[in-house]
């Protein structure tokens, strides 16, 4: 590790952001432990309503500026700012919302964290002036990024980065990896018929598919439930769904709970459902699967990396609401079929670990090395 070194990073969040997701998580576990090997490691971020402009969270020194608009400007220039006391240092971009170009600006190697881009789904996701800068911000990646080396956290989005124009060679995938001695399996009997959606409440997430597959499922289950957990934008559009397909006495939605509730509601549910149209990785299907839970799932880029399909659960075509309810029902339903999906589950989560992904990550940073670039260098 070279003496000095500060590991810059920018993204939109932090983990105590209300509307942090997998990507925060991806950062803390991964940046926490960088810290704790002794690296200077500096987040630079968009504040919320009651964050404190900077505090220290598990050795990660972070620093918020703007919102969630004004980050991509003064995010930036705050980095600028900060890294002229480095003497050595390396700029983490972690790209799962705008890009933010730092091989024009950063007087240090680059290097970029790609969970997924969002393409035509940002339309989904905010309002069409704030997506269409983000397609076009998109498309005008490659050229920028044609020297900058690259984690993908799954194949899925590797294969989408290459299919954008980028250079195979640079990119290395390093999946998420789980913290085992948080996610641990519950009783091995199977729970009540309660299907979980945990995650954050976007529009691309498509829980308004998962709704409407809950009137199939309770007619011919009528035991069935559907805990929904996590908020984001999409959470009162839901709401109203689920009251006009008369699901209020059995869609419950908690909103944000904390680390311990959410292993016990891993633990209740008979399965995990996600059908998102598009995912990183889909870190929640790990979570359940290293508490003992299936999944069901979207056939989608990223969460085809993460399911097994017949092995730890299901993947079904995606927006196809019969076959949805079919899969949750057949593990619903079915004790033997719960129990086989289960011992699979917990054997593939059993081979992800942050200490190992924080490791890969470690030589892939020391690779590319914190040496101040020369002056007109790209």
């Amino acid at each position: 590790m070279p003496k000095g070194a500060t590991i810059f990073i920018l993204n939109e969040r932090d983990i105590e952001h209300p509307l942090a997701g997998g990507a925060e998580v991806h950062l803390m576990e991964n940046f926490s432990r960088l810290a704790a090997r002794g690296y200077r490691v500096v987040l630079i971020c968009a504040n919320f309503r009651g964050g404190a402009a900077r505090e220290v969270i598990r050795g990660i020194e972070i620093n918020r500026v703007g919102n969630r608009y004004t980050f991509y400007f003064r995010g930036p220039l705050l980095f600028l700012r900060l890294s002229r006391g480095a003497e050595k240092g390396i700029l983490i971009e972690d790209l799962n919302k705008l890009p933010f170009f730092g091989a024009l600006y950063s007087p240090f190697p680059v290097m970029g964290i790609v969970h997924h881009l969002f393409g035509w789904t940002a339309f989904k996701q905010v309002s069409p002036p704030v997506a269409l800068a983000t397609v076009l911000a998109e498309k005008t990646m490659p050229p920028f990024y044609r020297r900058i080396p690259l984690i993908a956290v799954s194949p899925s989005t590797k294969d989408d980065l290459v299919a954008r124009g980028f250079d195979p060679t640079l990119i290395r995938v390093i999946p998420n990896g789980l913290d085992h001695t948080l996610y641990t399996p519950g009783s091995d009997d199977p729970p009540g018929p309660t299907v979980l959606s945990l995650g954050r409440i976007e529009p691309y997430k498509r829980l308004d598919l998962l709704l409407s597959a809950m009137p199939i499922v309770r007619q011919r289950l009528p035991q069935a439930r559907l805990v929904v957990t996590g908020s984001g934008t999409a959470l009162d559009s839901l709401k109203r769904q689920a009251s006009a397909l008369g699901l209020d006495s059995c869609v419950e939605f908690k909103g944000f709970v904390s680390e311990g509730e959410k292993v016990r509601i891993y633990r209740s549910a008979r399965v995990l459902a996600n059908p998102s149209e598009k995912e990183g990785w889909g870190l929640t299907v790990l979570e359940a699967n290293a508490c003992g839970t299936p999944a069901v799932a979207s056939d989608v880029p990223g969460l085809r990396d993460a399911v097994k399909p017949g092995k730890t659960g299901i993947l079904v075509p995606h927006a196809d609401v019969p076959a949805l309810a079919d899969a949750l029902l057949r593990v619903l339903a079915d004790d033997a079929e719960w129990r086989r999906l289960r011992k699979g589950a917990l054997a593939w989560a059993a081979q992800f670990s942050w200490d190992n992904v924080s490791a890969e990550l470690t030589r892939a940073i020391e690779e590319i090395g914190f040496e101040r670039r020369k002056r007109g260098a790209a």
